[in-house]
């Protein structure tokens, strides 16, 4: 029965230093964790950005019924082809 308490001081000394390391390292994950949910949040809203992006893009897309080619990214000119020819779509 004498294994189950601790038979001296420093049995109690190396204890209280183990508790020591547990609480310190129980600290850093503690750290860790909250750092990690605050990057969560950050990506959650960069995708959320990024996918309000993607949808004004979309919403700026012809309909399936209109043959026309739309200029997605905002530039009012549409440069010549050089040769005259109309451009391929191949």
């Amino acid at each position: 029965m004498s294994d189950q308490y601790p038979s001296s001081s420093s049995d109690l000394g190396s204890l209280e230093a183990s508790i020591q390391r547990l609480t310190e390292k129980l600290a850093q994950v503690a750290v860790a964790i909250q750092k990690l949910a605050a990057d969560r949040v950050q990506l959650e809203e960069k995708i959320e950005d990024a996918q309000k992006r993607i949808q004004h893009i979309l919403s700026r897309l012809p309909e399936q019924t209109d043959g026309r080619q739309m200029n997605l990214l905002g530039e009012s000119s549409t440069p010549e082809p050089e040769d005259g020819n109309e451009p391929t779509t191949h």
